[in-house]
């Protein structure tokens, strides 16, 4: 009776390594080690090990022993660690969410889910020994569609490495080593303290302070030359909250100042805020029928101006009050 507990404690770490093994790239012991002490698992790395051999001898796990520290992966033909209990709603569903979180969740826990995207996958695929795969969840896939609300833009290439840095110091609550070259070409070396990553059409953007200032700056990734996720651990500002930076408009270049904004527009260009509001208390007025009159209390931002300006000539006097908090 009392070994129970050991062996419940084995049980339960040999299936979360099973289930961080990936499919494609290989993951060492080390990075397994980690990946649960992130997960409030603290393993030795000795233990890992021989788990992992264990493995690959009785389970279709590849080692790769041509240099160490040795990687490990599941052959591409297993079917790994087959999530049987996902419904083919839950199947679509994480199938959808994978391509939103890519670039949202550490590199990391995305490698540990890794598992579950793939037998998602598997589910509304079917197996060929599986005649009773349902064609309806694999067709809705191709029925749903999250579309641009402008232009649609190519994302802009990040170099090797810097997301893979950056997730990891957020995660870690790290400091962060950068060179970073802004807009005008000026590079620099910084170090920084990451407090959130945002991602604002194809792009991503990483809030943090500058070592020595307490006020938080937003940096695109695609800027970043070179990343490194320092040792050095930081207490993460109490007074920072990532979605009021947001309401504050700081990802349209504001400042969180409102104001209370008033146009005139088109009918037929200003229709569509009828439906969808610029805030909770908008009003509009009709004052004829080809113009009407909008006031709304907003974040003054660049974003807002850039908006306005998009209408040209349908827009026309255009005012705006400070409000006082």
């Amino acid at each position: 009776m009392a070994k129970r507990p050991d062996t419940l404690e084995t049980l339960l770490l040999a299936l979360e390594l099973l289930r961080r093994i990936p499919r494609k790239n290989k993951i060492t012991a080390r990075e397994l080690q980690e990946q649960l002490q992130n997960a409030g698992m603290d393993r030795d790395l000795r233990t890992i090990q021989r788990m992992l051999e264990t493995f690959s001898e009785h389970f279709e796990i590849e080692r790769d022993d041509r240099s160490k520290p040795y990687g490990f992966r599941w052959q591409e033909a297993s079917r790994g660690m087959a999530v049987s209990h996902l419904t083919p709603q839950e199947s679509l569903l994480l199938q959808l969410a994978q391509e939103h979180l890519r670039n949202l969740l550490p590199p990391r826990l995305m490698q540990s889910m890794s598992g579950f995207f793939d037998q998602a996958r598997r589910n509304l695929d079917g197996y060929p020994d599986n005649p009773q795969s349902t064609s309806l969840e694999r067709e809705w896939q191709h029925k749903v569609r999250v579309v641009a609300t402008s232009q649609p833009l190519l994302p802009p290439t990040i170099a090797p490495g810097v997301l893979e840095e950056v997730s990891e110091a957020l995660y870690a609550n790290r400091w962060l080593e950068l060179d970073y070259q802004n807009a005008a070409g000026k590079r620099q070396q910084a170090k920084v303290m990451p407090l959130g990553l945002a991602q604002q059409g194809p792009r991503l953007y990483l809030v943090c302070r500058f070592e020595d200032f307490d006020n938080e700056r937003s940096l695109v990734l695609h800027r970043i030359r070179k990343a490194q996720a320092s040792t050095l651990s930081f207490e993460r500002p109490k007074e920072f909250d990532l979605a009021q930076y947001d309401a504050d408009g700081r990802f349209g270049f504001g400042y969180g100042e409102k104001v209370r904004l008033t146009f005139e527009i088109e009918t037929e260009a200003g229709f569509h805020l009828t439906e969808t509001p610029l805030s909770r208390d908008q009003h509009v007025q009709v004052l004829n029928g080809e113009w009407m009159q909008i006031s709304a209390t907003v974040v003054d931002s660049a974003m807002l101006e850039w908006w306005l300006r998009g209408f040209g000539e349908a827009v026309r006097n255009i005012r705006k009050t400070e409000v006082k908090s």
